[in-house]
Parts: C-alpha cells; sequence; structure tokens
C-alpha cells in the first residue's frame, strides 16, 4: 500500500470543480478561448508523454512487450471516443437529453488516468503526470458542464454527474494505491495511459484550428505548453 498524496487527490477533484465554476461565472460555450486551452494542454501532454512517461517507463520496464500496451492504450481511447463524442479534445453537441455513453466513457477515461499516481512513479514523472490531467480536465469539465446545463435536468443533477465525474480520477489514485495486484501492473497501466495520452494530445493539435490555417495563437499556445513540459524535467 502506497501513502495517499491528499495533495493529488485534492487538485485532481479542484480541477474538474474549477471548470464548473467558470461556466457558472462567464457564461461559456465552446470558445476560441477553450480551443487554446485545450490546445495548450494537448501540447503539454504530448511533450511530457514523449520527455518524461515514456522514458522512465522503458528505464524501468523489464519486459519486451511494453509497446503493445501503449498501443492498446491508443486503440481503447478511439474506443471509448464512440461513446464520449470526442469531449476530451472539445467536441461540443448540444443536446437536451443527457448523453450517458458519454459521462461513462469519461469517467472509465478518468478512472484509467489517475491509477498511476497511486503507483509507484518517480516525483518528476507523477508531478509531470498530475500536472498533464488537470491542465486537460478543466477544459473538459467545461465543455462537460455545458452539456449539462444545456439539457433538460435541474442544476442539481447536472452537479451531481459532474461529481461523479469529479471522483472518478481520485477513485483511481486509490486503487493504484490500496491494492497491491495493481502495483504488480504499474508499467503496463503506465504504458496504457501513455497511450490515451498519445491518442488525445494529437488529436488536440490536429483538430484545433479550423481549416488548418496558421493561427498564431495557436502556435505560442503550442509552445508554451511543450516548453513548460521541458522546463519540469
Amino acid at each position: 500500500m502506497q501513502e495517499i498524496n491528499i495533495l493529488t487527490i485534492a487538485l485532481l477533484f479542484a480541477s474538474v470543480i474549477a471548470g464548473a465554476i467558470i461556466v457558472e461565472t462567464f457564461n461559456i460555450n465552446k470558445s476560441k478561448n477553450i480551443q487554446l486551452l485545450l490546445t495548450f494542454s494537448g501540447a503539454y501532454l504530448l511533450a511530457v508523454s514523449v520527455l518524461h512517461l515514456i522514458p522512465e517507463l522503458f528505464t524501468h520496464n523489464t519486459t519486451n512487450n511494453i509497446g503493445l500496451f501503449i498501443l492498446g492504450g491508443f486503440l481503447i481511447q478511439i474506443l471509448l471516443e464512440y461513446f464520449s463524442q470526442g469531449i476530451e479534445h472539445g467536441h461540443f453537441h448540444k443536446s437536451n437529453a443527457i448523453p450517458f455513453s458519454v459521462l461513462i466513457s469519461l469517467c472509465l477515461h478518468a478512472l484509467l488516468e489517475g491509477i498511476p499516481l497511486g503507483g509507484h512513479l518517480h516525483h518528476h514523472a507523477h508531478n509531470a503526470l498530475l500536472t498533464g490531467i488537470v491542465l486537460h480536465k478543466m477544459p473538459v469539465a467545461i465543455v462537460l458542464m455545458t452539456i449539462f446545463l444545456q439539457s433538460n435536468i435541474s442544476k442539481t443533477r447536472a452537479y451531481f454527474y459532474l461529481l461523479l465525474f469529479a471522483l472518478m480520477s481520485p477513485l483511481g489514485v486509490f486503487s493504484g494505491s490500496l491494492f497491491a495486484d495493481l502495483a504488480e501492473f504499474h508499467n503496463e497501466i503506465m504504458a496504457v495511459v501513455i497511450g490515451i495520452f498519445l491518442h488525445i494530445s494529437t488529436t488536440i493539435l490536429f483538430e484545433s484550428s479550423e481549416g488548418h490555417k496558421f493561427n498564431s495563437k495557436k502556435i505560442f499556445a503550442i509552445l508554451l505548453g511543450a516548453a513548460i513540459a521541458y522546463l519540469s524535467l
């Protein structure tokens, strides 16, 4: 059993709640600011995966097929997106009903992301992974809360569903810390999460520009995200 990092739990939870507060305070719909935030988080996720997580994974890995788990994570995210409708990278679909397949797939996605944070990660890799998840969860929470508020449900139910989503990554952290069997498969779980990150980050970067036109703000957001990931080495 690993020591539970209360700060890790608090940051994961707070990132989702912060997204809801932003929606309520500024009445945000799908906007260019959300796209820039997603672009920044995508660049950070890609850079942190390449600069931090993948090197650490292969340094401490003792098996020869770890790449298969990275590929598996990539494919899992493709499957999850059929149900989440691409909310992870900013796709917004206005609806009068709650798409429970979206909520379930996002909860599963968040649970998987949290498991490595409860395991045997090096301090730098832990902080890099945590930062990447927090930066990405906030814009996802903004989009998800906007969908909830535009559907035919009460605000109480909207916050209840968002609370479920907010609890998933902390639950993953507890699972990774409390269950010894999961610790034995730490590298494999980390590889799956890296594959998920690679899919999300590259999709965000490819789809964040309308018409694939040059966008100086997008370039700046990408360079800033990559630079912060590099400086955290």
